[in-house]
């Protein structure tokens, strides 16, 4: 087996047919404890719109935990396979068997583990150009954790480690707000086109990544990457479900007492100050959130506006996270 890389494989000997495949985003929010268990309606979803055919998963931690997940926990349909590797250097992104292998995908999933592994294993590599292939072709792709954090434009790389809200309020320009792009680049093609100008996060309210997604957004705009970024954040055993025409719907897997649920940002422009060493002012940042039990719920991506939910808006100032009152959202 080669150094560089690990593969595990799996098939199911008594499967029958595939369906059509059919695009579509799958944005998962991640475990509390690393893979599996995972958001299950999510990963029926996947294997719904990959029509039960070649499942793929790619990272660089763990063993064979999905393919035990899609097997042996999930009911039938199952996919006719699940092949999963896990990248021990940047040479493996070179390897030919292992882009074959991702360039047949009928859905593409990206683990969880460490997100500056994937940018600098995967990035400019035959890796990246597989990847985007099969985004071309239009296959279901999906993401928890560090896999969500590389899927939108933008992305927190954490290329030294991660930072915590407190940090990067104090100071936007900490060393842990370490900021890249394009790792996933499909700018053309729905859905995956709905994440241009997009940044994610994952754990989000589990951790308390609000202050630091305020930090994140006001970046891109003070360092000229967007003119009015936005952002994705969803809470763990939580997914957001996109469809190829941008609409989106959360659905999760925490108990009755404690649903989850995705956050939907918008930016006004420029902050008020995002200098080094000066704690953020940033003003009038819009937040609408779905939770997983809000009925009926949905938010298109192509407007960027939602029914159902709550709207509302955060800020920062002087590096200290504000949040408005809440209000129902409605229609439009």
């Amino acid at each position: 087996m080669p150094s560089d890389y690990v593969r595990y494989f799996r098939s199911d000997p008594q499967h029958i047919a595939s369906g059509p495949v059919t695009p579509g985003l799958a944005l998962l929010g991640g475990p509390p404890d690393g893979p599996p268990p995972e958001v299950d309606a999510a990963f029926a979803w996947l294997l719904a719109k990959s029509g039960w055919g070649r499942f793929v998963v790619i990272g660089s931690d763990g063993v064979d935990e999905y393919a035990h997940y899609l097997y042996d926990h999930l009911p039938p349909p199952h996919p006719m396979s699940v092949e999963t590797f896990i990248f021990k250097s940047r040479d493996a992104a070179s390897n030919p068997d292992v882009c074959a292998s991702i360039g047949q995908a009928d859905a593409l999933f990206i683990q969880g583990g460490d997100q500056w592994d994937y940018i600098k294993m995967w990035k400019g590599t035959p890796v990246q150009q597989a990847m985007a292939e099969v985004i071309a072709r239009g296959v279901p792709l999906g993401g928890s954790s560090a896999g969500l954090a590389v899927l939108g434009e933008f992305v927190f790389s954490a290329r030294n480690g991660t930072v915590y809200s407190s940090e990067a309020l104090a100071d936007p320009y900490h060393e842990g707000v370490t900021l890249d792009r394009d790792l996933i680049d499909a700018p053309k093609l729905p859905p995956y086109s709905w994440l241009r100008n997009v940044i994610t996060d994952s754990h989000f309210q589990d951790r308390q990544r609000m202050g630091r997604l305020l930090a994140f957004l006001a970046r891109l705009a003070q360092d000229g990457w967007s003119a009015a970024a936005r952002a994705i954040a969803i809470d763990e055993m939580t997914a957001v479900l996109i469809e190829a025409d941008g609409l989106a719907t959360v659905v999760d897997n925490r108990p009755a007492h404690d649903r989850g649920a995705a956050f939907f940002l918008s930016t006004p422009g420029l902050p008020e100050v995002c200098q080094p060493g000066q704690p953020l002012s940033y003003e009038n940042v819009s937040v609408h959130r779905i939770g997983a039990s809000d009925a009926g719920a949905t938010f298109h991506l192509g407007t960027w506006k939602g029914q159902g939910g709550q709207r509302y808006q955060v800020c920062a100032r002087q590096g200290t996270l504000e949040v408005s009152p809440a209000i129902p959202a409605t229609a439009g």
